[in-house]
C-alpha cells in the first residue's frame, strides 16, 4: 500500500499525529503491534485521563533540546486541546495545580481521538507486527521531484511511504505494551540515543527496611518533595512497597542516584531552635 505517511504506535502521540497529518490532505495508516488503542491514556489519571495541564510551560519539560518544547507548545497549546474535548461534549474539571482530568472515564479521550482519526481518513491496522522497515535516501541522480521513501514490512502487509513516523512510547508501563521498539529504529537510522533513566515513578523500598511503615499504608499528606535545585509541593502517598504520590512522581524525575531527597512533611510550620 502506498501512503503519504506511516505512523508506527497508536498511543496519544500516535493518534494526535495521525489526525493532524490527515486534516492537511495526507494519506495515514496507523499501525500497532497491540489490539487496543491508547492503553496509557486509558489507564492514565487513575482512569480518568489527566489530559493536560493549564500551566503548562516550556520550562516545565525535561529535554536535552529545550527549544523543541518551546515550538511545540506555541504550535499546539493546551487552550487548543480543551477546544477539542468541548467540540465532543467532554466534560472536565480542575483538581488542582490547573490540572484538567475528564468528569468520566479516560474512555471518552480515546473515543474522541479515534472518532477525528476517522473523520481524517486515518486507517488503522491493530495487532500488526512490524517486521523490517528499509529506507531509500534521496539522491541528485533521481532528479528533481524524487523523494525519499521509507518501507515497511509488517504481518498485516506491506507498506510504503514519504515519511515514517515513530511513536512507540518509552519504557514505562509495560504491562500496556510498552517495549523497547522505538529504540531499536533510531539505533537502526544512527540516532543517538540518551542515557535512559527512570521518570514519573515512586520510590520503592526493600520489603525489610519497609516493613515498620507498613501499617502508614493508604495514608496521604501535604508536602514539599525536593531533588536538588527542584522542589514539588503536593501529595505524598505512603504504599506497602514505599513512597508515591504527585509530589513523589515529580521530584523522581530530578532525583539522581547517590544524591538525598528531603521531605518536608510540615511545609507550613517554622520552628525555631
Amino acid at each position: 500500500m502506498k501512503i503519504d505517511v506511516i505512523i508506527i504506535g497508536s498511543g496519544a502521540a500516535g493518534m494526535m499525529c495521525a489526525l493532524q497529518a490527515g486534516q492537511r490532505g495526507r494519506s495515514v495508516v496507523l499501525l500497532d503491534h497491540s489490539k487496543k488503542l491508547a492503553e496509557k491514556i486509558r489507564i492514565s489519571g487513575g482512569g480518568r485521563c489527566n489530559f493536560t495541564n493549564i500551566n503548562t510551560k516550556p520550562d516545565n519539560f525535561i529535554s536535552e533540546n529545550p527549544s523543541f518544547c518551546r515550538s511545540a507548545l506555541a504550535r499546539y497549546t493546551p487552550n487548543d486541546f480543551i477546544a477539542l474535548l468541548q467540540k465532543h461534549n467532554i466534560g472536565f474539571h480542575d483538581k488542582t495545580l490547573g490540572q484538567l482530568f475528564c468528569d468520566e472515564e479516560s474512555e471518552a479521550v480515546i473515543t474522541m481521538l479515534r472518532s477525528e482519526c476517522e473523520a481524517a481518513g486515518v486507517k488503522r491496522f491493530m495487532s500488526c507486527e512490524v517486521e523490517e522497515i528499509k529506507h531509500t535516501p534521496y539522491t541528485i541522480e533521481q532528479g528533481l521531484g524524487k523523494k525519499a521513501k521509507f518501507y515497511v514490512t509488517t504481518s498485516r502487509g506491506e507498506f510504503e511511504a514519504v515519511s515514517l513516523v515513530i511513536a512507540t512510547g518509552g519504557l514505562s508501563i509495560p504491562k500496556t505494551g510498552a517495549t523497547p521498539y522505538g529504540y531499536h529504529v533510531a539505533e537502526q537510522f544512527g540516532i543517538p540515543i540518551t542515557k535512559l533513566k527512570a521518570g514519573l515513578v515512586p520510590l520503592t523500598f526493600a520489603p525489610d527496611d519497609w516493613k515498620p511503615y507498613s501499617e502508614l499504608t493508604g495514608v496521604s499528606f501535604d508536602a514539599i518533595v525536593s531533588a536538588g535545585k527542584q522542589s514539588f509541593r503536593e501529595n505524598v502517598l505512603v504504599t506497602h512497597r514505599g513512597l508515591s504520590g504527585p509530589a513523589i512522581l515529580q521530584a523522581s524525575s530530578y532525583w539522581q542516584h547517590g544524591t538525598p531527597l528531603h521531605i518536608n512533611m510540615l511545609p507550613d510550620v517554622d520552628m525555631e531552635i
